[in-house]
C-alpha cells in the first residue's frame, strides 16, 4: 500500500511541474518564479503549490486546470505502476506522458507549441526511439513525421490563401502551425518507421471526428463561424498514445 502512496505523490509532483511549465513558458519563454496569471505578481512556492493558491495582490485564484492536471497525473502514475506499457516500462512511460501533457495544455490554452518544448521533446524522443527501435528506424520515423506534417502545413497555407481570395478578405486563422510540424517529427522519433504512418492516420481520423462533433454542437447553439480551426497537437498526441500505451489493444482490434 505504501508504494502506491509514493507513486501517487510522484504523480502529484509531476502534475505540479506540468502546471508550472504551462503557466510560465508561454508567457515568459523561460523558467521563472511562479506568478499570478492575472496581474503577474510573484508568488511564494507554498502559495502557488499548496495553499491558498490565489494571488495575494488581486485575489485571482489559480484555474481549475491546476487541480485537474494534478488529479489526472496521480491517476496516470498509479495506472502505469500497476500496468506499465510493455515497450516503455513505468519510468519512460511516465516521462513521456509529462511531455505529452505539457504540449496538450499549452496548445489548448494558447494555440501554440513552443519550439523549446519541441526541442526538449526531440532529445527525449531520440533517446527513447533508439532504445525502442534502434538508430535508423528512429531517424526515419522522425524524418517521415516531420516531412508529412510539413506537406500538410504547406497545403494548409495554400488552402487559407485560396479561402482568403474566395472571400475577398484576410483569414486570420491557420490550418496548422509550424509547431505541429515539429511535433510530428518528435512523435516520429518516438514511434519510429513505419509506425508513425499509423500514428498520423489515427491523429487525422480523431481530428476529423472531433471537428465534426464540434461543428454540429456549434451549429446547434448557433455559435458556428466559418473556418473555425481546432488545436492539432492533442490529436497528434492521441495517435502516439494509442500506439505506445495501448499497443496490445490495438493489435486485438486490427485482427
Amino acid at each position: 500500500m505504501l508504494v502506491y502512496v509514493v507513486i501517487a505523490l510522484l504523480g502529484w509532483m509531476l502534475g505540479v511541474l506540468i502546471n508550472y511549465l504551462a503557466d510560465v513558458l508561454p508567457r515568459k519563454r523561460q523558467l521563472s518564479a511562479p506568478f499570478c496569471l492575472n496581474c503577474e505578481t510573484t508568488q511564494s512556492l507554498f502559495n502557488y503549490i499548496v495553499w491558498p493558491r490565489r494571488c495575494p495582490k488581486c485575489d485571482y485564484h489559480r484555474p481549475i486546470r491546476s487541480w485537474l492536471v494534478e488529479l489526472v497525473y496521480i491517476g496516470l502514475a498509479v495506472w502505469l505502476w500497476y500496468s506499465p506499457p510493455e515497450n516503455l516500462g513505468f519510468l519512460i512511460g511516465l516521462v513521456l506522458l509529462v511531455f505529452f501533457g505539457l504540449v496538450i495544455i499549452i496548445d489548448l490554452e494558447h494555440r501554440l507549441i513552443l519550439h523549446r518544448v519541441s526541442f526538449a521533446g526531440a532529445l527525449l524522443g531520440f533517446v527513447i526511439g533508439i532504445r525502442l527501435h534502434g538508430l535508423w528506424v528512429t531517424l526515419l520515423g522522425g524524418i517521415a513525421g516531420f516531412g508529412f506534417m510539413l506537406i500538410l502545413y504547406f497545403l494548409g497555407e495554400w488552402l487559407i490563401r485560396l479561402i482568403a481570395h474566395w472571400r475577398g478578405q484576410t483569414v486570420d486563422d491557420v490550418a496548422l502551425g509550424f509547431g505541429d510540424v515539429n511535433l510530428g517529427g518528435v512523435l516520429g522519433l518516438v514511434i519510429g518507421w513505419p509506425g508513425i504512418v499509423l500514428g498520423l492516420f489515427i491523429a487525422i481520423l480523431s481530428a476529423g471526428v472531433v471537428s465534426l462533433i464540434y461543428l454540429l454542437i456549434m451549429v446547434g447553439i448557433r455559435r458556428y463561424k466559418m473556418f473555425m480551426a481546432l488545436p492539432y497537437g492533442p490529436f497528434l498526441i492521441t495517435g502516439a498514445v494509442v500506439l505506445l500505451y495501448f499497443q496490445n489493444l490495438l493489435k486485438t482490434w486490427l485482427k
